[in-house]
């Protein structure tokens, strides 16, 4: 009997110890799959979003410019321009006006050249017919509308603006929301233009037009 339960106390022994060199082997085993990947040289494919300048919703091709611009919100919220990554122009920077906010932009290098705003309800328009007309050629111009963009425009501002390559600029009116980047002396018409007409019962806002959102990439020296 004794020699019985010693056998019985060994057979238990064995099958504890052969189970836990089991567990163990097992995790062992579970632990070098898990890592073999690295182990091998694999790696995990990353689902980070690509970064594009200005926040565009697919990268340029190499020698294009990036840009972005935004009307305003009615007289609430004021444009913002966006090129190669840099802001021109924005309510943060508080560089934005009533009327028509206009920036200017090496065609070839890409360099801001400069921005300024034009009241387009109570500001003198000789002011922005002066400005248009001394534009270098070259030039890439961007311009966005806030508040109201037309009450001061006259025939020979909208010449100029259509001389850019405007397809709206003869339009033009009483809160209208624009958005544009043409350039100096275009010989056809710009494809970066967009326009919405101050109507009441099309009016987002009370009294304006939505904003608008123009985004896209601009090659070099085309224009």
């Amino acid at each position: 009997m004794r020699v019985s339960g010693v056998l019985r106390l060994l057979a238990l022994v064995f099958a504890l110890v052969a189970t836990w060199i089991f567990i163990r082997s097992y995790v062992s085993l579970t632990m070098k799959t898990i890592r073999l990947p690295r182990w091998l040289g694999w790696s995990v494919p990353s689902t980070e979003a690509v970064k594009t300048k200005c926040g565009l919703s697919k990268p340029c091709p190499d020698n294009f410019f990036a840009f972005k611009i935004s009307s305003g919100a009615a007289n609430v919220v004021g444009p913002t321009m966006c090129f190669e990554n840099f802001v021109i122009m924005s309510p943060v920077k508080n560089n934005v006006g009533r009327g028509l906010n206009i920036a200017l932009v090496n065609g070839t290098t890409g360099t801001v050249l400069t921005q300024k705003c034009f009241d387009m309800y109570s500001g003198d328009v000789k002011l922005l017919v002066k400005f248009l007309k001394e534009i270098p050629e070259g030039t890439l111009v961007l311009v966005a509308s806030y508040d109201d963009p037309g009450t001061k425009m006259n025939e020979e501002t909208r010449k100029l603006l259509s001389s850019l390559g405007s397809s709206y600029a003869e339009q033009l009116g009483f809160r209208d929301s624009w958005v544009f980047l043409g350039a100096k002396n275009l010989k056809d018409k710009s494809p970066f233009e967009q326009f919405l007409k101050n109507h009441p019962d099309t009016n987002k806002y009370d009294g304006w037009p939505e904003l608008l959102e123009l985004e896209g990439c601009v090659p070099q020296k085309v224009f």
